[in-house]
């Protein structure tokens, strides 16, 4: 297949790391779709990216939204090669997404999980298609879950919540590598590095941090290099193959995280 006829959707793609992908991407020939809930910021990205790139207005926890974003992909193109889950926040007080779902849950994990479905649904993933959930180490810190209060009504934290969301994340790609390798589709997971993005500034009150071009390095590997055909259900540290957390293996959680979500969502199992 010709460079010009892969195309790839990247998320949080306005700013940061997501734009960086989605110029990394974009470099190496892909059409990139980046889909963002600032109309100025996503439509300015996609001139900045240039190659085709298309911008995408949506809020991620709006499940219409959504879906009315996706559809300008299946219409325009009818195919995807690459998804990068990558939007994700850090919350400094507890808040609530339009759809009653506590955010932090709502933008890091059931957004990506709903997302990831409606285009298994709409059958535009290509053989050999390759999905990459934008996690952290910081899932390695999470506590056990609490199935019956994930969105933290009783005990909320920043930390906690966005540790929580990262370790479902993990725990989402492995269960979907098992459930959509006969589909050829890989679904892995990655730890971009301690990066200076807003996220690392305001949520953890970091500063410094690595730019965004090496932040953007482990996703780009896992969506195009050659050598990773057919890798899947693997977690990486930046570009390097590495062992999530015991929580994260653990089959019994994974399936638990992956029919949660259904019910949360309304989605379909794969």
């Amino acid at each position: 297949m010709a460079p010009s006829d892969r195309t790839a959707l990247v998320t949080g793609a306005a700013r940061g790391i997501g734009l960086a992908i989605a110029r990394r991407l974009a470099g190496d020939g892909l059409r990139v779709a980046l889909l963002d809930q600032d109309r100025d910021r996503v439509e300015a990205a996609a001139r900045d990216v240039g190659h085709g790139a298309i911008a995408l207005v949506a809020d991620v926890t709006r499940s219409a939204e959504v879906d009315a974003a996706l559809g300008t992909v299946v219409e325009r193109w009818g195919r995807l090669d690459v998804l990068v889950n990558n939007a994700g926040i850090y919350a400094s007080t507890r808040a609530q997404s339009a759809e009653g779902f506590e955010l932090t849950l709502a933008v890091n994990q059931l957004a990506p999980f709903l997302l990831t479905h409606l285009l298994i649904e709409a059958g535009v993933f290509a053989a050999g298609a390759r999905i990459v959930f934008v996690s952290s180490n910081v899932h390695r810190g999470a506590g056990a879950l609490d199935f019956d209060d994930l969105d933290r009504t009783r005990d909320w934290d920043g930390y906690s919540a966005y540790a929580d969301s990262k370790l479902m994340n993990v725990a989402t790609a492995f269960e979907l590598a098992r459930r959509l390798a006969g589909r050829k589709i890989a679904v892995n997971a990655m730890h971009p590095g301690v990066i200076g993005t807003k996220l690392l500034h305001r949520g953890f009150g970091g500063s410094g941090g690595a730019g965004v071009a090496r932040g953007a390095a482990g996703e780009v590997k896992l969506a195009i290099d050659p050598a990773l055909e057919g890798v899947t259900g693997r977690y990486y540290d930046q570009t390097e193959e590495s062992r999530a957390s015991a929580a994260a293996q653990d089959r019994a959680l994974q399936a638990r995280v992956y029919e949660v979500c259904l019910e949360r969502t309304g989605e379909r199992a794969v």
